[in-house]
């Protein structure tokens, strides 16, 4: 199937690893050329030239923290009128929520919520003049199920849902979509790090509980980077214009519900 996205400029965050760099990559498969960012600008660079190797479009790098103003800037500067926003950024850590402070909870908001409404604001009316464009937010499958020690995650990716759940009714008459990925346990670094506290505390091997952890998610394995990367390019096709203010979860059967 061809996904009419040829040519189309995507920026995409968080990109040089993990679930970010897997949508890069099956958007530069389709033919896109991109905007890559993330903090560290070797990890950055590899990642870039790695794409245009394979796919033959046109990659920049932008290294900078998406979360800041000087950031973002940096990014709009390479491409101010992008065709795809694919908004992605780290989670906060876990915890006990009283032992959060004002300041945890303004950081979560504005790496979590605020950096993708912001970065929805300064692109989505020239997606709507052009009658083409679909930005797409990478949460978390705790959005529809919730983890306790997870509260700043939690409540800053429900406000980043709930703010989509209003204006994704209103672009989508001029052709932009906003969407939502909702990633449950995928086979990336930072799910590897997780194991390494689990097996410290048990005195297990770091393999035992991934391959405990693996076979209790009901699909008997994680995730797979490149399963994420082809929903995310599906959902920015032209193929896709009449699914908006949805949120996908991808998580190998793990949540109960029936909705």
């Amino acid at each position: 199937m061809d996904f009419g996205i040829k040519g189309r400029r995507a920026i995409v965050c968080a990109s040089s690893k993990g679930l970010g760099k897997a949508c890069a990559a099956a958007l530069a498969e389709e033919g896109a050329d991109l905007v890559l960012t993330a903090r560290t600008a070797e990890t950055l660079e590899a990642t870039a030239e790695e794409i245009r190797s394979k796919y033959g479009v046109n990659v920049a790098a932008i290294a900078g923290d998406i979360t800041s103003e000087e950031g973002r800037t940096a990014v709009l500067k390479e491409c101010p009128d992008p065709d795809i926003l694919i908004n992605n950024a780290g989670g906060p850590p876990p915890g006990d929520f009283r032992d959060w402070s004002l300041d945890d909870w303004s950081k979560a908001l504005n790496a979590n919520m605020l950096t993708a409404i912001e970065l929805i604001r300064q692109t989505v009316d020239g997606m709507q003049d052009r009658k083409f464009g679909r930005i797409v937010n990478i949460t978390s499958a705790a959005v529809k199920a919730p983890i306790d020690i997870l509260g700043l995650s939690n409540g800053a990716r429900a406000g980043l849902t709930g703010f989509v759940a209003g204006i994704s009714r209103k672009t989508v008459a001029n052709n932009v979509t906003i969407n939502g990925l909702l990633p449950g346990p995928f086979d990336t670094d930072r799910l590897a790090a997780t194991m390494a506290p689990a097996a410290k505390a048990t005195g297990r091997p770091v393999e035992e509980i991934y391959a405990e952890r693996a076979a209790q998610n009901p699909a008997g394995r994680f995730g797979r980077p490149e399963e994420f990367g082809a929903a995310c390019a599906f959902l920015c096709s032209d193929k896709a214009g009449f699914i908006t203010g949805q949120n996908i979860l991808l998580d190998g059967g793990s949540f109960p519900g029936t909705l």
